[in-house]
């Protein structure tokens, strides 16, 4: 942790620029530019001038898999849909090493850091297969990379639990090894009632051992299939157990496929229930509408209807260049900017609520809402935009100046772009 003052900065929307004081990797003060008295007298402080630029709190990656990224070069996939997806990756799986899944998983995470991201939730398979070989990694990565970002790991069933005996025994193991969510993936169950009972499992595993549940759920292009409107089974088990607030449902596209009555009823439950959602547009997008022939289908969940309802909604990576989704580079707002250009968002207010999807709605997402913003006594997780036009920033995504976590530099991007012998020069 250090001591540090950004000087003229913008502090997100601000009119006018101020001086944030870092003391001991929290916010000291935030004062208008130029204050006296803004700086104790006995500390040293390292200063940055900041210019203008606007300033965040760091980026909150609220769902993504480092152990199964940059697998895009080893195999093609069989076909592009999500079954497709998920088999030629338990393919890939069975050749899994702990050297392969932590240099991958390593990437992931510096691009990320590079990419003003403070705060990452990773989702690392727990199956038979696989073991719990990512979850051991992101365990060793987390020390690793403490510095830099928090890694918050989620134990993730992606091959289901009761249709592949052993699981349940594994996740129980990458609770006890570290983990610090309890995942699920109730689709890959062979029947609606196993999807209710592998729900039940992980809702009862969270409450065992006090902690946040993040599920997959109901993710495919309509809902013809009751496995994939698991929505209200979900938000029912988590009032039930008084988990409101601590369980989230990830890509949730076959809601967009559900009659207009029907759609508002389930999304009703999910505010009530306090279960949060988060779109994942670049895995649903390219995995949506496949077998469509005319009018393909663009999977993504209604966002607008999930705002006015009052459910807690964020957006997120997902996977970067594999068979879910083959590019990517772990930019939160290149997501930002894909799920408005997708979820029909557009103009200053809408953009604001997106960017709100990657800093303080997934901060609530995660759990750290309490310790999150450009404010006195919060944690100095922050990103210096190279802009001074904050209602711009989802549209260019500017580059990351300098992303500083619990108070120290942990990234600068300097890049210089000039028309030579410009007309209007």
């Amino acid at each position: 942790m250090s001591d540090l003052i950004l000087r003229n900065a913008r502090v997100e929307d601000a009119a006018t620029t101020s001086d944030i004081v870092v003391e001991a990797g929290r916010i000291a003060a935030v004062r208008p530019s130029g204050t006296p008295g803004t700086v104790a007298p006995d500390r040293a402080y390292e200063s940055i001038d900041c210019a203008g630029r606007v300033v965040l709190p760091g980026f909150v990656e609220a769902h993504i898999h480092p152990d199964k990224a940059l697998l895009d070069g080893l195999r093609d996939s069989r076909g592009a849909t999500l079954a497709d997806a998920i088999a030629v990756t338990l393919d890939l799986k069975r050749d899994f090493t702990h050297d392969d899944v932590r240099e991958r998983s390593r990437r992931v995470i510096e691009s990320a850091i590079l990419s003003g991201t403070t705060t990452l939730r990773a989702h690392p398979d727990v199956d038979p297969v696989e073991g719990i070989l990512g979850v051991e990694v992101l365990v060793e990565l987390r020390e690793t990379y403490g510095d830099f970002i928090d890694i918050q790991i989620v134990a993730f069933p992606q091959e289901g639990i009761l249709r592949s005996p052993g699981t349940e025994k594994l996740l129980r193991a990458a609770l006890a090894a570290g983990a610090d969510v309890v995942g699920g993936c109730a689709y890959q169950e062979d029947s609606v009632e196993n999807c209710r009972r592998h729900v039940d499992l992980v809702l009862d595993l969270a409450v065992e051992h006090g902690l946040p549940a993040d599920l997959h759920a109901d993710f495919a292009d309509e809902a013809g299939d009751p496995r994939y409107t698991m929505a209200e089974y979900v938000a029912e088990g988590t009032r039930r157990r008084d988990l409101g607030g601590r369980v989230t449902l990830s890509h949730m596209t076959s809601l967009a496929g559900r009659p207009r009555a029907e759609r508002a009823a389930t999304i009703a439950e999910l505010a009530s229930s306090g279960v949060g959602v988060v779109p994942l547009p670049a895995t649903d997008l390219h995995l949506g509408g496949r077998s469509d022939t005319r009018a393909v289908r663009r999977g993504i969940a209604p966002v607008r209807e999930l705002w006015e309802a009052g459910v807690l909604t964020a957006t997120a990576t997902n996977n970067i260049r594999n068979a879910f989704t083959p590019y990517g580079t772990g930019d939160l707002l290149d997501i930002a900017l894909l799920l408005a250009q997708t979820g029909h968002l557009s103009g200053p207010a809408d953009l604001r609520r997106v960017l709100h999807m990657v800093t303080y709605d997934a901060a609530r997402i995660v759990g750290i809402a309490e310790d999150y913003g450009v404010r006195e006594g919060a944690a100095a997780d922050l990103v210096v935009l190279d802009t001074t036009r904050y209602d711009d920033i989802v549209l260019d995504r500017p580059d990351r100046a300098y992303v500083i976590k619990a108070g120290r530099v942990v990234a600068r991007t300097t890049r210089t772009r000039q028309l030579v012998n410009a007309p209007g020069a």
